[in-house]
């Protein structure tokens, strides 16, 4: 019987093996993972970004943990090689309308305690150079990395401690015991005195095995990008984001320099037909019925039909697409872009409809359940690993 089993082999259940294996190194370890490699779907499938937490409410978890890990992240990645850049990124006003909610933005950064600066239209340009835009400020601490190769290092440190990995390896079924849970795999069965649930996508129906009932319901959105063609690539500098829409749960297209060179834009946000859909064409009959019959979601998307609709029409027009990205960067024209990879974000929902927007973590005798783990959870990832097993050593030890 291992001592902590982690169902979940992305960058948020390798940090927490990872930590596990600090606090108890004498500790059995066990990392399950239903695909041949690790850190394949969302943490493999993001832009790449450091984020700052200029974003969140002052005061919240969010961005504590976005503070917090932000610094760690960057310690992290100097200590063990890895390739990051803090490049800094900013956010710009290209609209009259948009300026108090700029302003909202810098007020909000200083609460959270940030070191945010207002800039003039001159001092973007230095920055920028091609970017139109009439307010901007700039966030110093936004930074870039490939979360798949932190993950990666976090798998072997998991390792060096004496941890296993289970790759091929899906749980089927969850019995819990008086001593421990036994989970039931396509690999056989496996027991461990407590299971951390870190499965992302499919959160909710691990908890839902292992007989928890909750009042959520885990509904993907695709994140569809471009990236900009090599011979424009010099058009963006470093990071360009657009000043949020306040009513709607999204960042809206934004320009991301990655640390191989490449420029994504992006996300176009739309509900995907499938969990792990990551294809306009990808569909799962189980995935779509679930969520397009989940009352929470019909909810949600009567109350931001308008938007929704426009996200959808960009996922279908490129010309829609650009008009967006033209606003920002009017020397990009259409043949400059060419389609990316996409992702799935891992959203709880609610049955009234509303969009978690902070992390869920449900505890039972023998197990911690994260039913959500928004954005910034790659950046916070280390820190998020130390807040789950204080969630376990409150009523557990080993």
């Amino acid at each position: 019987m291992y001592d902590y089993a982690i169902i979940g082999g992305g960058i948020i259940g390798l940090s927490v093996g990872m930590e596990v294996s600090k606090r108890y190194p004498d500790a059995s370890i066990l990392v399950i993972e239903k695909e041949s490699e690790l850190a394949l779907h969302q943490t493999g499938r993001n832009s790449g970004v450091i984020h700052s937490g200029i974003y969140y409410k002052p005061g919240s978890l969010k961005a504590e943990l976005a503070r917090k890990g932000n610094q760690q992240m960057a310690d992290f990645c100097k200590e063990h090689g890895i390739d990051y850049d803090i490049c800094g990124k900013v956010i710009v006003a290209t609209e009259e309308e948009e300026l108090p909610l700029l302003e909202d933005l810098y007020q909000r950064g200083l609460q959270n305690q940030l070191n945010v600066e207002k800039i003039s239209v001159e001092e973007l340009g230095d920055i920028e150079p091609n970017v139109k835009g009439i307010a901007a400020i700039r966030v110093p601490s936004t930074g870039i990395v490939n979360y798949k190769e932190v993950a990666k290092k976090f798998a072997a440190i998991i390792k060096q401690s004496g941890g296993e990995i289970a790759l091929d390896t899906e749980v089927q079924d969850i019995i819990p015991g008086e001593e421990g849970v036994e989970l039931k795999t396509n690999k056989g069965t496996y027991s461990s005195h407590y299971l951390i649930n870190c499965a992302g996508l499919f959160s909710d129906r691990i908890t839902q095995m292992a007989n928890i009932k909750t009042d959520l319901k885990i509904i993907p959105f695709r994140g569809e990008y471009y990236e900009l063609k090599p011979a424009k690539q010099h058009l963006v500098k470093h990071l360009v984001y657009p000043v949020p829409n306040p009513d709607f749960p999204f960042l809206g297209v934004h320009f991301t320099r990655m640390t191989d060179g490449r420029i994504l834009i992006g996300p176009n946000s739309v509900f995907s037909f499938k969990r792990e859909g990551y294809k306009k064409t990808d569909f799962h009959l189980k995935d779509f019925m679930e969520a397009a019959t989940y009352p929470g979601f019909l909810k949600l998307a009567t109350g931001n039909l308008s938007e929704g609709l426009k996200e959808m029409f960009r996922s279908y027009s490129k010309k829609a697409f650009i008009k967006d990205v033209q606003r920002f960067f009017p020397d990009i024209e259409e043949d400059d872009i060419q389609p990316a990879d996409a992702g799935v974000r891992a959203q709880a929902l609610d049955h009234e409809g509303n969009l978690l927007d902070d992390f869920a973590i449900i505890q039972d005798k023998r197990a911690v359940h994260v039913c959500n783990a928004p954005s910034p959870a790659a950046t916070a990832s280390i820190e998020i690993g130390k807040n789950i097993v204080d969630y376990l050593e409150k009523s557990v030890r080993v």
